[in-house]
């Protein structure tokens, strides 16, 4: 595994890659995370998964971030050992 750290995604992020997509557009909308991530083109509105890894590499930068309220919102949350059994 590299030492590099897990790029840090938010849902909202729009993100610019390297290489343009056929219609023209360079920016992406991240949608969905999670092993795969899920992109939708700001310019067509098609959408893509890539893995965490090619998107890691295709990435040339941020554009906008998205808000990190709405992530922690729709995050699972792991029940923690003080918990107990669910009832």
């Amino acid at each position: 595994m590299p030492d590099q750290p897990i790029l840090r995604l938010l849902l909202g992020d729009v993100v610019r890659l390297r290489h343009a997509h056929p219609c023209g557009g360079d920016s992406w909308l991240v949608d969905r995370l999670g092993a795969d991530i899920g992109l939708r083109c700001t310019t067509c509105a098609r959408h893509v998964l890539l893995e965490r890894r090619a998107l890691e590499r295709r990435m040339a930068g941020f554009v906008s971030r998205g808000d990190p309220a709405v992530t922690a919102a729709v995050a699972p949350t792991t029940p923690s050992a003080t918990d107990g059994p669910a009832a």
